[in-house]
């Protein structure tokens, strides 16, 4: 949702000139892919080792790359199915290790609230998935991209505040949960309305 608004500018100021230089020097997007997933996979041991600000600090970056890896490949026409399977697969493991590493911090207060976090995803990318597979493609991407009330940037805004505002974990937790899962009805909803037309 704030993507929506943030991107072009974001892309322009942040993405594009430094994309276009990796592209230059031939730089694979997968590549790119890889380092944004390890960096990621990284937020989640800062998190449980109590590094609040190395954790918020990775999970930017990992954001980063995750922009980087697709505006990379299509600058240098390299988009395939493979970087696609790649990345999406890459942001699951990301946000799983996010998750964990905020479940570690106090397992037996937040082992629920984590749960259903990791279930929201789940639900929220199966219909991402599958709206994706039967919805025209009309965009730059190699896969349909259905917008939605949370997407990364507010995932990992969510995130950012429950790595630095702990006391408030459950607060953003729940909240999180209930529009993540929000995004899956209206998504599988207007699917079906447009589908019916």
């Amino acid at each position: 949702m704030i993507e929506a608004y943030i991107r072009p500018t974001y892309q322009r100021l942040c993405v594009n000139n430094i994309a276009k230089y990796l592209s230059d020097k031939n730089v694979s997007p997968d590549i790119l892919t890889i380092i944004g997933g390890i960096i990621g996979v990284l937020t989640g041991f800062t998190i449980g080792l109590q590094l609040p600000w190395i954790a918020t600090l990775l999970i930017l970056l990992s954001g980063y790359f995750d922009t980087l890896d697709g505006t990379v490949a299509r600058i240098a026409q390299r988009t395939s199915a493979q970087g696609t399977v790649l990345d999406i697969t890459t942001d699951r493991i990301v946000e799983f290790a996010i998750i964990y590493g905020l479940f570690t911090l106090d397992p037996l207060n937040r082992a629920q609230v984590s749960l259903w976090m990791c279930g929201a995803v789940l639900i929220c990318v199966t219909t991402f998935l599958v709206v994706g597979v039967f919805a025209n493609n009309e965009t730059n991407k190699s896969f349909y991209y259905s917008p939605g009330i949370i997407e990364r940037p507010e995932a990992f805004g969510f995130f950012i505040l429950m790595i630095l505002i702990p006391s408030w974990f459950h607060f953003f937790a729940w909240l999180f949960v209930a529009l993540v899962l929000l995004t899956a009805i209206i998504r599988i909803r207007e699917f079906y309305h447009y589908s019916a037309c």
